[in-house]
């Protein structure tokens, strides 16, 4: 583990790094309040997951979002697992800035297909936005394309919300929803995502009553993450919200391809993607 120090308007933050999951977020503490959800979370079954979903955030690719499908022109039934590869690999080596307020990484992830990614990862403060930032680079190093797919999980306890706590995005219809939207103890949903005159897309989960009625803001590039995806679950023990850009809509794999919406990635080839968040 790895602590980045976020320095913001008079706010003690913390975000808790973890070496054996991509550095992944296990942990964001504002005030000495813990933003992730913990074992309040469903199981899959997948150990990965359980691990990477109890944390603030986890990364799902790079080759493979969403749940387990059957890997093209393959005949012995094997299938891409549950929210891709990514999930569960260690980092082959970080660094860290003298001051705290950066962090780099380079992941090595054998793709479920037979070929090779490399992520290089940049965690860093963003003072001007009081934002944390982080920078993907995605890097063909095998040697047959294959076409990238990524989402970003930003997981948050229910426990730090309330009933009147609103999702505020202009790619909402109306611009907000309830936070418990949709039927039953678990919903989602996946829309293109409002773009900004940056190039960015937002969402806010307003009025956080275990943060003092604060917000939690994600931004996101919306070039290569064009969707907002959004999942919720009450159910049992588990008690989650979680806030996803995501490159791809909603749909089994020979549909996005049918589509021309699995963009290959050649060898030596890259794609970049960037997330940003902060409690303000």
């Amino acid at each position: 583990m790895r602590t980045l120090e976020e320095p913001a308007d008079g706010q003690e933050n913390h975000v808790l790094f973890d070496r054996l999951s991509a550095l992944d977020i296990a942990a964001f503490v504002v005030d000495g309040v813990d933003l992730s959800p913990g074992a309040a979370i469903p199981s899959d079954g997948d150990i990965r997951i359980d691990r990477a979903l109890a944390g603030f955030l986890f990364t799902c690719g790079p080759e493979h979002i969403r749940h387990p499908e059957p890997i093209e022109g393959v005949a012995d039934g094997a299938r891409y697992p549950l929210h891709g590869s990514l999930a569960g690999t260690a980092v082959s080596h970080t660094q860290m800035a003298s001051d705290g307020a950066e962090c780099t990484a380079t992941i090595e992830v054998a793709l479920a297909d037979g070929g090779q990614a490399r992520i290089e990862r940049r965690w860093r403060i963003d003072p001007a936005r009081y934002e944390v930032v982080l920078e993907d680079r995605v890097v063909n190093v095998g040697t047959s394309a294959f076409p990238p797919m990524m989402m970003y999980h930003v997981n948050i306890g229910g426990r730090l919300l309330e009933p009147d706590t609103r999702i505020l995005s202009a790619s909402l219809a109306g611009g907000e929803s309830a936070w418990r939207f949709g039927n039953g103890e678990s919903a989602h949903f996946c829309l293109p995502a409002a773009v900004g005159s940056d190039g960015w897309s937002d969402v806010t989960l307003a009025g956080l009553a275990g943060l003092g009625a604060r917000n939690l803001r994600v931004r996101f590039r919306t070039d290569t993450l064009p969707f907002l995806q959004m999942w919720r679950c009450q159910r049992g023990e588990a008690d989650v919200i979680s806030i996803e850009p995501v490159s791809h809509r909603i749909a089994k794999r020979p549909e996005l391809a049918a589509a021309g919406e699995l963009t290959p990635l050649l060898p030596g080839e890259a794609r970049s993607y960037a997330i940003a968040f902060a409690v303000v």
